[in-house]
């Protein structure tokens, strides 16, 4: 704490800020998650935020109250009010989603529960599947412990039952040949959930008997279940029901709760934490997704909006397990398309390991191991290393050599968070759970710095136009001469859309091979996935429920099986390293759509620093300095809007796939009667070669060129529309416009103070990172008893 009040002393417009005791209790409380130095930049980033906002209310009032003195609004001055409303009314930090994705009983549960420092909070269990939904969690400023269980809206529950009630209708038997036919995990979960939802027989009844029966649970009309406890055992015992999948039980007694099939995903939030910054949300993912469209549907979102991913995998499955590879290509392919721009490997439970095997299995090591916690550290660093070097290198043959994930120290921890709570063999360090804490700190911290450098320089672009109109240093009619500025900028645009284009062009010769190598085993893939080890043996419904979801079945407790996506991988495994170098961020990014952007930006940053230099104008000139502002603000908004068209370009694809065999997908889930599954099987792969012979895989590329020249459109229109409306501002033709406005040039005046102290705010936070790095190598860790051990808590 003395700490900050020291360099707000030095900050004289910081030192001014005036908060209640209430507001800084609240921004107390709110950082108390980190220690002393991160709390500090912590609050500079906030107190300058806050001061920020203040300024652009105060400048919207001023201009509302103007432009209403008016007998009509000009467009620069609603181009001006709008800016500022959407500054004002812009969060201050976009959730940053964490995502546990791992397979059944690989621990996402119990880890969760450690970080947050809530033992048994969420639901675990040693032997089965557990979380039956997706789960988020968050810390925030409530004085309760809450959740809000989501369910299905009536429409989506009616479209999950006609599947359901299809996907039970029994194969017909002819002649007296009876299908080999046995229940599979498909047919079982659909029963369940049926005579859960309507009582036992509800299985046998049809579609439209059960739309008219009524539900055994109360179904609130909002559909959403909100549940509250004053402390966190209180609310777990509540929320336990919803999120804990349901069973049978054996002695035919009822379910905990009946509504569970209905359940969509669940949202808990913390009163604020000692350990959770507000803001971050943990999301406990199933691994591969559900049989419902909504569900299965919000399963790929929440992958795809996660910043970060950790593919959660037990210790004693983390080699050759097939489900564990999988997650981790999926993850992968969110790099590829998403937001996500960390991946890391969480290995479990590696508090287990028994000693007579151990010792057997390291024979010839030098080093003598004397107890169990020597042997559990020594084989887990063993394992980081390993799966440290094996992650890597997967990642590089996806992924562009400057990818941030690679730049990272790890990218495998090795936790137990049963030892966290109990410290009999691993103090709480050892347990590495306090290393994912920091991880979590350290991944906030960065986009609060990021997300209030970006949003006080667009205030203060904004503010350099507002007292540009107000200015008297009588540089208006030298930008009469703002033409030659405008044919610039419009000879640089025609080079950004031939950059671009050329850009894009780097995909279209992988795009071909792709294609070819799709085709030439396509039929080789179809039949692998259509292939059972035990033949049809209750394979009939499971393909069954593939056709019925246009190609892909997701189960809760199976591997994903999704045709679409395994027919076109061959050209994925084309398109991959190319796409992303073309959506690479790194500081090489060699022929990146960024370098192009970033082109265009330096090219009119330079032209006008050129004018200026000619022209003898003032080098911090009101005008200047809003057109260098703008610049960066104009192409900053690029970036969500290319990061929106990349999911969809890439995605492209498998979409295009889907869509031309959706009508072979829905006539192979009719077939019934004799030999119904090798005939479902016939079908799908004459309905596939068709469509192959046709140009199925010829047509997904033009399509995903096509997404790419939208893209290019997109950038250029938006590029266009911009600059063309910044030099019309920063032109003295609307000066006229402007002169009833209010003064803001005390305003202006504390938006410069505060665009300064970026610098010196970044400056201190380096100087605290070198001090603190110091610190460290001169006080080697010390590694005592567990048994000794002191629990430290983060903040």
């Amino acid at each position: 704490m003395a700490e900050a009040e020291d360099f707000v002393s030095q900050e004289p417009h910081l030192a001014l800020f005036k908060g209640s005791p209430r507001k800084r209790r609240r921004l107390d409380q709110k950082c108390r998650v980190f220690p002393p130095a991160e709390q500090s930049a912590l609050k500079e980033y906030e107190k300058l935020e806050l001061r920020t906002r203040r300024v652009l209310s105060n400048t919207y009032q001023k201009f509302i109250q103007s432009a209403f003195l008016e007998d009509g609004i000009p467009g620069g001055v609603k181009y001006l009010i709008n800016r500022l409303l959407a500054l004002i009314e812009k969060p201050s930090l976009d959730p940053i989603y964490i995502g546990l994705f791992g397979a059944t009983g690989a621990g996402k549960s119990s880890l969760l529960n450690a970080i947050i420092h809530q033992a048994m909070f969420l639901p675990v269990s040693e032997e089965s599947v557990c979380t039956s939904c997706i789960v988020q969690v968050s810390s925030g400023s409530c004085e309760q412990y809450e959740a809000k269980i989501h369910l299905l809206s009536d429409q989506e529950w009616k479209e999950e039952l006609r599947n359901l009630t299809e996907l039970l209708q029994r194969p017909e038997e002819e002649d007296g040949e009876e299908e080999s036919w046995d229940r599979d995990n498909a047919v079982e979960e659909a029963t369940w959930k049926l005579q859960v939802l309507y009582g036992n027989g509800a299985e046998c009844k049809s579609c439209e008997e059960l739309l008219r029966a009524k539900p055994r649970a109360k179904i609130p009309a909002s559909r959403i279940i909100t549940l509250k406890g004053e402390e966190a055992n209180e609310l777990s015992v509540k929320l336990d029901p919803y999120i804990r999948t349901q069973m049978r039980n054996t002695d035919g007694g009822p379910v905990r709760t009946q509504i569970w099939p209905l359940i969509k995903y669940v949202e808990v939030t913390l009163p604020r934490s000692g350990v959770l910054p507000e803001g971050v949300v943990l999301v406990d993912i199933p691994g591969t997704g559900d049989f419902n469209s909504k569900r299965d549907e919000m399963w790929k979102r929440t992958i795809d909006k996660c910043s970060v991913i950790w593919v959660i995998s037990d210790i004693e499955k983390i080699s050759g397990g097939k489900i564990h590879e999988e997650l981790l290509c999926e993850s992968i392919k969110a790099c590829q398309r998403g937001v996500c721009q960390d991946i890391a490997l969480v290995v479990t439970k590696c508090d287990k390991l028994y000693l007579p095997d151990y010792l057997r299995e390291r024979k010839g090591e030098n080093r003598v191991i004397e107890s169990q916690r020597e042997a559990i550290l020594e084989r887990n660093e063993a394992v980081n290393l390993q799966k440290n070097r094996i992650l890597k290198e997967k990642l590089k043959r996806k992924l562009p050599t400057d990818s941030k994930v690679l730049e990272a120290s790890d990218l495998v921890y090795t936790v137990s968070a049963q030892e966290y709570w109990r410290q009999e063999l691993l103090n709480e360090e050892e347990t590495e759970i306090s290393k994912l804490r920091d991880y979590i700190r350290k991944k906030f911290l960065e986009k609060k710095r990021k997300n209030v450098t970006e949003y006080v320089t667009e205030a203060f672009g904004i503010l350099l136009l507002t007292d540009t109109f107000n200015s008297q240093d009588g540089l208006t009619n030298e930008y009469l001469h703002l033409s030659s500025l405008r044919r610039f900028v419009e000879e640089r645009i025609q080079l950004l859309e031939r950059d671009v284009d050329q850009c894009f062009t780097q995909v279209e010769q992988p795009l071909q091979e792709g294609v070819r190598d799709a085709r030439n085993s396509c039929r080789r893939i179809l039949n692998g996935c259509l292939t059972r080890s035990k033949g049809n043996q209750g394979f009939y419904q499971t393909l069954k429920a593939v056709c019925l979801k246009d190609g892909i079945y997701a189960s809760r407790t199976l591997a994903r099986i999704d045709l679409n996506e395994a027919i076109t991988q061959p050209i994925y495994d084309r398109v991959d390293p190319v796409f992303g170098n073309i959506f690479r961020t790194g500081k090489d990014t060699g022929s990146a759509l960024i370098l192009h952007i970033d082109t265009f930006k330096h090219s009119l940053q330079e032209k006008m620093t050129e004018v200026v230099i000619k022209r003898g104008w003032k080098s911090d000139s009101c005008k200047h300095n809003f057109l260098i502002q703008e610049i960066n603000a104009i192409l900053g908004g690029l970036e969500g809007h290319i990061l929106r068209r990349k999911k969809r370009i890439y995605e492209s694809l498998c979409n295009s796939v889907q869509n031309d065999l959706k009508p072979y997908y829905e006539e192979a889930a009719h077939i019934t009667g004799k030999k119904a599954c090798e005939r479902t099987k016939d079908a799908i792969r004459r309905g596939v070669d068709r469509q192959v012979a046709e140009g199925l895989f010829e047509r997904a590329q033009e399509r995903m060129k096509s997404q790419f020249q939208q893209l290019k459109n997109g950038i250029i229109e938006k590029v266009k529309g911009s600059v063309s409306t910044m030099l019309i501002l920063a032109s003295p033709r609307g000066e006229s416009l402007y002169k009833e406005l209010s003064d803001v040039k005390s305003e202006y005046r504390e938006m410069e103070k505060l665009y300064k102290s970026l610098r010196e705010i970044a400056e201190n936070a380096v100087m605290r990172r070198g001090m603190q790095e110091f610190l460290m190598r001169m006080s080697p860790r010390k590694v005592g008893s567990p048994k000794n051990s002191t629990l430290v808590f983060c903040g």
